[in-house]
């Protein structure tokens, strides 16, 4: 009885070519089911070989399972470090909500894999790490920029904390609505981290050079690279004058309300002004009365 043989087509795949097929198909399952939900014979089956040749390859499971996670999250973290290169802060931020959004629509089944066994808010798990990863990295941004304004330093890592949860739990339940469309949901996004609940936008619009930016190809971006720092500069530019006009409308306004105030004032005061005289004219009359009353008494005949 002759030796059973491979198909051709599978006897040529190469060890690494092996590898890699085994990787994606770990990916697609372990996005379905979960690691729990996914055995080695269903790899090594779907992969169609037999289970020690997943086992050679990584050892088992939990190997596997390892080496899809650890890509996910490189591949995320690459495209958020990216991101934050930007020189100017609302670019950085735009930028980061659009590299996590880009990255769950182009990559729906790794982001899967990195949220579903861990929660963001757990401090547990693959996504939890990957969140104290990248507001690692939030914090030294955030740290500059609060130093620039007068703020305290030392309060970066709590704000990093607070806006990298905003975005991933925003990101993992855009993962299944994907309504609206990922250059709106990134605007809402840092419309609300930008401004604050007080000054929000009722029409938010990413910035012309944040959409370029994720629109180009790899290729063009290297070649226009100088034209879009330029325009970053001058986004830059657009940015500082329209703080300063909210500035000066944010100091008019409160002159105009210190205004306010002390015409009030002066208007209560002189309301009690006419109070007081018309007490005073009151009590004086009063007096008067009484006098007359007393007079009148005097003058009848006994």
């Amino acid at each position: 009885m002759g030796t059973v043989t491979e198909p051709r087509s599978r006897r040529r795949m190469s060890g690494s070519e092996r590898r890699e097929q085994l990787i994606h198909i770990s990916r697609t399952l372990f996005a379905e089911k979960g690691f729990d939900g996914t055995s080695i014979e269903e790899i090594a089956a779907t992969a169609q070989v037999s289970k020690p040749v997943v086992y050679e390859h990584f050892g088992g499971k939990e190997g596997v399972y390892a080496v899809v996670v650890d890509r996910e999250m490189q591949k995320l973290l690459g495209m958020i470090t990216e991101a934050l290169s930007a020189s100017h802060s609302l670019i950085k931020l735009e930028r980061a909500a659009l590299a996590l959004l880009r990255y769950i629509e182009e990559s729906s089944e790794g982001f899967r894999i990195l949220v579903r066994d861990s929660h963001v808010a757990s401090g547990t798990g693959t996504f939890a790490s990957l969140i104290s990863e990248i507001a690692s990295q939030v914090e030294d941004v955030l740290a500059d920029e609060f130093a620039e304004r007068g703020y305290d330093p030392k309060l970066a890592p709590m704000y990093a904390q607070m806006l990298v949860g905003m975005v991933a739990l925003t990101g993992q339940w855009w993962l299944d609505v994907r309504k609206p469309g990922r250059e709106e949901v990134a605007a809402h996004l840092v419309n609300l981290a930008w401004n604050g609940l007080t000054g929000l936008n009722p029409n938010p619009t990413i910035t012309a050079i944040s959409r370029s930016h994720a629109a180009a190809p790899a290729a063009k971006q290297r070649t226009n690279d100088k034209e879009l720092r330029e325009l970053e500069k001058a986004r830059e530019k657009e940015l500082k004058e329209a703080e300063k006009a909210r500035q000066k409308e944010l100091k008019e306004a409160e002159k105009a309300r210190v205004r306010e105030l002390k015409e009030r004032e002066r208007l209560l005061k002189e309301a009690e002004k006419a109070r007081e005289r018309e007490e005073k004219i009151r009590q004086r009359e009063a007096r008067l009365a009484e006098r007359a009353a007393r007079l009148g008494q005097g003058d009848q005949p006994e």
